[in-house]
């Protein structure tokens, strides 16, 4: 090993080592006299402190760190959760201008969401698995239908807080958005008395799309608008559907707000089907004069060949719309196979459907399923979206017997009409008054009832006066058929009665004879009979004057002188008796009715 080489520097600072008194080292510096002494170094003070001491200045040090962190934190806290404490500048500040707060809305922050959409699916139970419908109604100029719509809101069973309400008004120049505003409301507010009223999450959307096509009946249904005004209604459902779907929805439902009548139930109705997409039938009332009820939505349908037949034959912006003459398909309508007495669950596959009343599966939008603003397949909008729908092997039923009834709009024919109709009614309303006012006239004129009352006195006086007129007649006629009975009976008892007698017999047996023969010529009417007075008592009466009769002839051939000629004196009855008897058996010999027995008498 090479001897190490020390150098002058080094020399010296070995030197200063080396010379210490009392554990202190010299400094190396010579004083005034020329002797060395001794000094402290500041950087050497350090090592010889006591190791309780820097301690302690380490523990100061942290505590104060740890102050600081502190108050940071409870200053944040009370940022974010006092909003008192959360003037704009400072905030903007120390979040660097992360974060901005607008005093007219609640500040929040924003934070990662997951969804997961395999359980959102739409079920035959959704309401039992509180599952969220998206309801949703295009409006414009809706003003007046307004209020029965909300009152069909109210009315419906489907929990609200499970349903979310979205409506998108365009191109209107009514107050449609102000009424709107103030039933919406009228409605959450409503929950102060029924908890289970307000509905969920509501949405308004204000977007005009150029329609110029009036609202008119005339106007929305006629030929020549069709294809424009179903395109910009598809852009209407596109624009509202794609600004109020959600996550959570499971079912989206579209209803017009021109619907009259139709269940409370029918969410859960179309829902217990569990179809990707399904509507109802749809009808209209019309008036007494105009057949009392009508088919309304025609774009609910089966596909047919002659429809294809002639879609291959249209343009490719064509747009084929049923029920006009313009485009004959001859296809199986929804609405054409109603029958009010039919099950309501009966289910029919449907190519095209009407956009009256539509409930879908949220995941057939989600899959891309929409209302197309273009012709595809020769068809736009609902109609559009059936085939789309179709075309992507979705389930799209109808039920033909499950039926909602749509407002009635006059058309302009059915304006003059009704105008002709109110017109004859006045007419005949004035004809009837003129009557009416024409018979008081005459009423307060002439005693009308009084004169009535006059006339039935006298008719009924002039009734008895005949019935009066008749029983004198039968009384007339009783009196001579007695005297000659008695003649009879005298003149068979001595003998010597009058010829005539046994030819009044003999012609009353060959009546009985002729009648037994089967001789069809009227019998002699018998004599009047009073009114209400009993065969008995007439018989009575009659024996009576018999015997008063006999009396009397008796007397006569007792004063008179004995008969010229050789015919025999007649001999007087012995017994008035036997001719009463005589009289009583010839009486009983008929069966017939009380005239019939008095003919025999």
């Amino acid at each position: 090993m090479l001897p190490r080489v020390v150098s002058s520097a080094e020399r010296e600072k070995l030197q200063r080592k080396s010379k210490q008194t009392n554990g202190f080292s010299l400094g190396g510096q010579k004083s005034g006299n020329g002797r060395l002494g001794f000094s402290m170094r500041p950087d050497k003070y350090e090592k010889y402190q006591s190791r309780s001491s820097r301690t302690l200045t380490a523990r100061r040090r942290a505590t104060l760190i740890r102050a600081g962190i502190v108050l940071t934190i409870l200053f944040l806290t009370f940022l974010f959760f006092i909003p008192s404490l959360r003037p704009t500048s400072i905030l903007g500040v120390l979040t660097l201008g992360l974060f901005s707060y607008d005093g007219s809305e609640a500040f929040q922050i924003e934070t990662v969401r997951y969804y997961d959409l395999s359980h959102v699916s739409g079920t035959s139970r959704g309401w039992e698995r509180e599952e969220r419908i998206l309801l949703c109604s295009p409006l414009r100029d809706a003003a007046p239908h307004l209020p029965m719509f909300f009152s069909h809101l109210r009315n419906l069973t489907y929990p609200h807080r499970l349903i979310d309400l979205a409506f998108l008004v365009g191109d209107s120049k009514d107050n449609t958005t102000d009424l709107l505003s103030d039933l919406l409301a009228q409605l959450q507010a409503s929950g102060a008395e029924d908890v289970n009223m307000p509905f969920g999450e509501i949405s308004i959307i204000e977007k005009d799309f150029g329609q110029k096509v009036e609202q008119d009946v005339n106007s929305r249904h006629g030929f020549a608008a069709q294809a424009s005004r179903r395109k910009s209604m598809a852009q209407a459902r596109n624009w509202l559907l794609s600004a109020a779907l959600r996550p959570t929805h499971s079912w989206v439902y579209w209803r017009d707000v021109d619907v009259e009548t139709a269940p409370t139930t029918i969410l859960e109705d179309l829902m217990k089907h569990n179809a990707d997409v399904i509507v109802p039938n749809v009808w209209r009332p019309l008036p007494d004069w105009l057949g009392g009820e009508q088919p309304y939505d025609l774009n609910s349908w089966q596909e047919s060949e002659t429809a294809l037949d002639l879609a291959k034959t249209l343009d490719e912006d064509a747009v084929i719309v049923e029920g006009y003459a313009e485009y004959a398909t001859w296809r199986p309508h929804l609405a054409y196979l109603r029958d009010p007495y039919g099950d309501e669950h009966t289910e029919m596959e449907l190519d095209g459907v009407g956009g009256v009343s539509i409930l879908a599966k949220a995941n057939v939008f989600r899959s891309g399923v929409h209302f197309p603003a273009f012709s595809f397949e020769k068809h736009a909008e609902t109609e559009g979206f059936g085939k789309m729908a179709k075309r992507m092997q979705y389930s799209v039923l109808g039920l033909p017997h499950y039926t909602i009834w749509h407002l009635y709009e006059p058309s302009s024919d059915d304006l003059r009409h009704m105008e002709q109709m109110e017109e004859e009614r006045k007419k005949l309303a004035e004809e009837a008054e003129s009557t009416k006012a024409k018979q008081d006239l005459l009423t307060s004129q002439f005693d009308v009832e009084s004169g009535k009352s006059q006339w039935e006195k006298d008719k009924e006086a002039l009734r008895l006066a005949a019935l009066k007129g008749e029983e004198t007649k039968v009384e007339k006629t009783a009196g001579t058929n007695d005297i000659d009975t008695g003649n009879k009976l005298a003149g068979k008892q001595d003998g010597t009665a009058d010829k005539s007698a046994p030819k009044a017999f003999d012609n009353q047996a060959a009546r009985n004879m002729g009648k037994a023969a089967g001789d069809q010529s009227p019998p002699p009417a018998p004599p009047a009979v009073a009114a209400n007075q009993p065969f008995g008592d007439m018989l009575t009466n009659t024996q009576d004057r018999l015997k008063k009769k006999q009396q009397q002839y008796q007397q006569q051939q007792a004063g008179s002188p004995a008969p010229a000629g050789n015919r025999p004196a007649p001999q007087p009855v012995a017994d008035a008796a036997a001719a009463v008897a005589a009289g009583n058996n010839m009486a009983q010999k008929h069966d017939g009715s009380d005239s019939r027995k008095e003919e025999g008498l």
